[in-house]
């Protein structure tokens, strides 16, 4: 793990080896940047990222954007038995702090999730987040 936010105290916590890799650290640290985004979203911005996902899903859409992402998607059961779960919510919000930084950074070392699928995840955040500024 290379780093934790606590939304609550307002604090990110990074490794120090990430200073030797710019790239990653920036993609890491926007990450944690957006767990604050994704508590101040509406519910309804949430439930459209969330509705995005489920259609992956249910399309056996195989990948990620990110690592942390990844770990929890892997973490699933079968598809379609698991939406109403903790886990489910878990990656939801990995996927959006990972498609976040993804898309505010670039491309990252961990992108393995097929174009169309990204091509729809920034297409959503064009539109829920235009102020985004590019790193």
């Amino acid at each position: 793990m290379y780093a934790a936010t606590y939304i609550r105290e307002r604090r990110i916590v990074l490794d120090e080896e990430l200073l030797s890799d710019p790239a990653r650290l920036r993609f890491i640290l926007v990450h944690e940047l957006f767990h604050f985004v994704w508590t101040r979203l509406s519910n309804e911005a949430r439930a459209e990222f969330e509705s995005l996902l489920a259609h992956e899903h249910e399309r056996r859409a195989r990948g990620e954007v990110g690592e942390s992402s990844a770990v929890s998607k892997s973490a699933l059961a079968r598809p379609n038995t698991a939406r109403d779960t903790k886990g489910w919510r878990e990656y939801v919000c990995e996927s959006f702090c990972d498609t976040a930084a993804w898309v505010v950074c670039g491309e990252s070392q961990g992108v393995k999730l097929a174009q169309k699928w990204r091509d729809r995840r920034e297409a959503w955040f064009d539109r829920r987040l235009q102020d985004a500024v590019k790193c």
